[in-house]
């Protein structure tokens, strides 16, 4: 199970901090088990930014070199997880842009794309087969949408709406001040409500777009295919149908709805994570710095 580094409840510093003395001292293992327990979320923030899985195992790499070399500046005078998520946003905000940030550049634009995609509506014996890939096609429109906000936004929203990071650390992350750090998050909210408020089924059942309706679309324009879903929904459909009554009442607070939609995507694995971890500690320049033993 992913280890979430935000969830001060069940998150221990100490074990980081533990973990940079021994790889400080040399010990391979212990820098395996540090990376291996921050990589998932360096990968899930980095997808959520880019929305392509190659891109964000690439920037993850490129992060996590960043992270190994500079160890040695971590004085603990701060928390790692801190430290460790400055180098990270630090990064992406200033990488150049990626494929489909340059596809998706504003909410009209994505707005325009979803009008002119024709409504399909499923034979009743279609409608089990696509269930998968209908969920697929509403996790990745929305996360479409994200890109439609400019870098801060994004990050803070990512950040302060889907991993639930509160207003002083996630300011400590971005370098501002608790304050800046809310009037960002809230103008994000804004933004992606007013937007999905206007076009969204799922926010605003008098809109006519439906998931269902526009998923053969997807796929008929390869960009969703039922064979090889971009999204593991599986896990969240079977807690769909164990709690259909919750979700139902959750699904009336118009404030909460849409917000929802963004938190329920499911933790991405990197698609080469054992390889990235391996390459990192047989790089000889790694091996160097801390004397791997």
């Amino acid at each position: 199970m992913i280890e979430n580094p935000f969830d001060n409840k069940h998150y221990n510093d100490q074990n980081d901090w533990e973990l940079v003395k021994a790889s400080l001292d040399g010990s391979k293992k212990a820098l395996g088990e540090l990376i291996e327990r921050h990589q998932p979320f360096i990968y899930n923030v980095a997808w959520k930014m880019v929305l392509n899985p190659q891109n964000a195992e690439d920037i993850t790499q490129d992060v996590l070199i960043k992270v190994i070399t500079k160890l040695s500046q971590f004085d603990n005078k701060s928390q790692f997880r801190t430290w460790l998520y400055r180098i990270v946003v630090n990064h992406i905000l200033n990488c150049k842009k990626q494929f489909r940030e340059l596809q998706f550049t504003d909410f009209e634009t994505v707005g325009k794309v979803i009008d002119s995609l024709p409504d399909n509506e499923f034979f009743e014996n279609e409608q089990t087969i696509f269930v998968d890939a209908t969920e697929d096609v509403r996790i990745s429109c929305t996360a479409g949408m994200l890109l439609c906000l400019d870098r801060e936004q994004r990050i803070t929203f990512i950040l302060g709406a889907i991993f639930n990071i509160d207003h002083k650390l996630g300011a400590e992350i971005l370098e501002i001040t608790p304050d800046n750090f809310r009037q960002r998050l809230s103008r994000a909210r804004k933004d992606l409500h007013s937007f999905m408020h206007n076009k969204c089924g799922l926010v605003n059942k008098n809109n006519p777009c439906r998931c269902p309706k526009k998923t053969k679309a997807f796929i008929d324009n390869g960009w969703t295919f039922p064979d090889n879903l971009q999204f593991n929904t599986r896990l969240l459909n079977d807690i769909y149908k164990s709690v259909p009554e919750k979700n139902e009442q959750l699904l009336d607070i118009v404030e909460e709805k849409y917000q929802k939609l963004f938190s329920e995507h499911p933790l991405q694995q990197p698609l080469n994570s054992s390889k990235i971890i391996d390459e990192l500690l047989q790089d000889k320049k790694i091996k160097t710095i801390f004397n791997l033993n």
